[in-house]
């Protein structure tokens, strides 16, 4: 079924051409290299609130996100305690699951490790492709993310399976999927 886009340019398959939010998030960040510490950790939070549910669902809470943790700042959640947990789990703007908010606080605490070891996330992360972006499509895993998951989870980090952390680096463009008739298809993209 061909879709329907209100300005006539075609889009990757999954972007539903109903949620302006969507196409925002499809044009202008998906896809785009991020090298950018706080948006790399905005997009593992995200991610790993996803597993389980649409990205559309997680999409439409990112604002209530942002605002309930404290902007995504790492150093912030990391302190974090069982009152701030138990604060969040009555925020009905997000999604309340106990073990995804303390697993964003454990991670947010590895994050903040790996930053410490690597100077940043962003060296970590990009030096499993050696800085390359991976073009590849029709994949919810590779051998990339399953190295990725494998390390994160050794760091200690949780709700990072390869299937999560493949969604992730396509989140941040080490891999770029853009669906072949997708107007932004084989584009370099503006780097983040």
């Amino acid at each position: 079924m061909e879709r329907q886009w209100p300005d006539g340019k075609t889009r990757c398959r999954w972007a539903n051409p109903k949620n302006p939010a969507y196409i925002r998030y499809h044009d202008q960040e998906w896809g785009r290299p991020v090298h950018d510490d706080a948006i790399l950790f905005e997009m593992l939070v995200l991610e790993t609130f996803q597993a389980g549910l649409s990205w559309e669902c997680v999409l439409n809470k990112r604002e209530a996100f942002r605002k309930a943790l404290d902007g995504f700042d790492p150093v912030a959640i990391c302190g974090y305690g069982e009152d701030k947990v138990a604060a969040l789990m009555k925020n009905r703007d997000i999604i309340r699951n106990s073990r995804k908010i303390r697993a964003a606080v454990n991670n947010a605490r590895v994050f903040c490790d790996i930053q410490s070891q690597w100077g940043s996330f962003d060296a970590y992360l990009w030096h499993f492709s050696q800085g390359a972006v991976i073009r590849e499509r029709g994949q919810t895993r590779s051998s990339l993310s399953d190295a990725v998951a494998r390390d994160l989870k050794r760091r200690g980090m949780q709700f990072v399976g390869t299937v999560t952390v493949y969604a992730y680096l396509q989140s941040v463009g080490v891999i770029d999927s853009h669906d072949e008739d997708c107007f932004l298809a084989h584009s370099t993209g503006d780097t983040v």
